[in-house]
């Protein structure tokens, strides 16, 4: 059986991605293909308790490299559980977040450097690297005001404008490292835009899965 595709969405808070990542599994489905989604950190009841943890508890201070471990334990419950044995069965992969977003938020936004977050990787997923990333992106105060409209915030979203900037840059920094695995897509156009930029993206990953 041919393996499925893992396809993963990044960006800052308030970018679209349930919305735009809901459009792309749906046309997958329509070519006839299975898909798995999932979200990272989360993905198993687990993984979901971690999320949990990370996201917003408040009652006590999370350091930073603490953070990054949970995250990672989280990770490698969803890689494990889930989404290698989805992918060795043929089914498609699309995950909201996934190492990516380790290396934006915990070292691009608080300074972890990165070769200890690309060890934990390592050693948490080895090459079980997306095929595909999408980076949608937006100015910081755009994605900043688009979140503060649903509700209240968790842990990340109640961080500083600077943060995000460095988060963005971060992502930006990682796009262009790796051209051949990123595919950054502006959100700041119309929804229609970005949907078919997202639509050809599928029917892209779709003729090269055929051939």
């Amino acid at each position: 059986m041919e393996r499925g595709k893992f396809i993963t969405i990044e960006g800052i808070e308030g970018v679209g991605k349930s919305t735009n990542m809901a459009a792309l599994v749906g046309r997958i489905e329509a070519a006839g293909h299975k898909v798995l989604t999932t979200r990272e950190p989360g993905g198993t009841p687990l993984a979901e308790e971690i999320r949990e943890i990370v996201m917003n508890r408040a009652d006590e201070p999370i350091p930073e490299i603490a953070e990054l471990l949970l995250i990672f334990a989280a990770r490698s419950l969803n890689v494990n559980n889930v989404i290698i044995p989805a992918l060795e069965a043929g089914t498609w992969v699309v995950s909201d977040r996934f190492t990516d977003s380790s290396r934006a938020y915990q070292g691009g936004g608080r300074g972890i450097p990165m070769e200890t977050i690309d060890r934990l990787a390592d050693w948490v997923h080895g090459d079980a690297w997306p095929d595909l990333t999408i980076l949608l992106d937006a100015p910081v105060e755009v994605g900043m005001e688009r979140a503060s409209n649903r509700g209240a915030p968790d842990r990340f979203e109640q961080e500083r404008h600077d943060f995000f900037q460095r988060v963005r840059e971060c992502y930006l920094q990682l796009a262009s490292h790796e051209p051949e695995r990123f595919v950054i897509i502006d959100t700041m156009r119309s929804i229609d835009e970005v949907r078919a930029d997202m639509m050809a993206l599928a029917d892209e990953l779709l003729s090269d899965f055929s051939h």
